[in-house]
């Protein structure tokens, strides 16, 4: 594998992770244990899986990491479509978020589907 800083996909979900970390800094205080760490954490998830599942030894193990991303960039979904409807982001906050979210979920779904892919190609399937 090429380094994880060469993927598309972690250069994406680095910039996604960053700028839900700048969207969250002025929720409420209240919320800090609650909707900011969750938010904070998924999305952090995301290129943290990218770049653990890089330095595994093979393809299978490499797609089982971007799989947890993906479950991640889901959890992100609602909890932004959720942050949005309390009114602590701003519709326009979560439409710039949501357009790097499903950037970085394409990405992160053409990895894996390549990996998946190759591994069907190794196995003689196809």
């Amino acid at each position: 594998m090429q380094p994880f800083e060469r993927l598309e996909a972690w250069k994406v979900s680095h910039e996604l992770a960053l700028a839900v970390y700048r969207a969250t800094e002025s929720f409420p205080r209240q919320e800090l244990y609650g909707l900011t760490s969750q938010a904070r954490r998924a999305a952090l998830s995301i290129p943290t899986n990218v770049v653990e599942g890089s330095a595994k030894r093979g393809p299978a193990e490499f797609r089982r990491f971007l799989d947890i991303s993906l479950g991640s960039l889901a959890e992100l979904a609602y909890l932004l479509i959720f942050a949005r409807d309390r009114r602590v982001l701003s519709r326009e906050d979560w439409a710039e978020l949501e357009t790097l979210r499903k950037r970085s979920a394409f990405l992160v779904w053409r990895l894996y589907d390549s990996l998946r892919k190759s591994l069907k190609r190794q196995s003689g399937g196809g």
